[in-house]
């Protein structure tokens, strides 16, 4: 349970920050990359097993998640009142099942670019800031004082892995997210006028 509850907190304190990244730094990453090739076997081990416990790699279908659900909701609120109920419910069915498109072409996309830049961002932090035995008490007991260093530096972990995936999702996705908006538009219109 305590497991579940990290992963749940990591992946929605990740989604808060990720999305609020409008830049990248992929020289950081690169250069965090020769670093992650020195670390030993048997601690690369037990960084992958935190990074698998901690969901992390959720990270990017998060950061779709928000503008998506905010897009749909401000929908909702606008055909409020303004549009027949019928033309409403047509709209918004018309609204969720487009968002749900949106996100099962996208997603992939996004959980790939978190797979592909982890071992590059996070991992390389978790090598140089947690020895070993930290990293084998952190796995076994992710509320220890291991563990709350572990959280101070979410802050940090979760900002380089959402410049890294808004930087690389985001020649793809923008254009997407752009014309989601406009399909959710034009449906709007259609409903609210007479």
């Amino acid at each position: 349970m305590r497991k579940a509850a990290f992963a749940t907190l990591t992946a929605s304190a990740l989604l808060a920050l990720a999305a609020s990244c409008a830049c990248a730094a992929p020289a950081a990453a690169a250069a965090a990359a020769p670093a992650a090739a020195s670390v030993p076997p048997a601690k690369q081990a037990l960084i992958d097993k935190i990074l698998k416990l901690s969901n992390i790699d959720s990270v990017g279908e998060a950061m779709l998640q928000a503008p998506v659900g905010n897009a749909v909701e401000q929908a909702r609120v606008m055909l409020q009142g303004r549009a027949a109920p019928e033309k409403r419910d047509a709209a918004m069915t018309d609204i969720v099942k487009d968002a749900k498109a949106f996100m099962a072409d996208n997603a992939p996309l996004a959980r790939n670019s978190a797979d592909k830049l982890i071992p590059s961002t996070v991992a390389p932090m978790l090598a140089e800031n947690f020895s070993e035995e930290e990293l084998r008490q952190l796995a076994a007991v992710l509320e220890s004082p291991v563990g709350k260093k572990f959280y101070d530096m979410l802050p940090a972990i979760k900002k380089k892995l959402g410049d890294g995936i808004t930087a690389d999702t985001g020649p793809v996705i923008n254009p997407k997210l752009k014309e989601l908006n406009e399909k959710i538009g034009l449906r709007l219109r259609t409903a609210v006028t007479p």
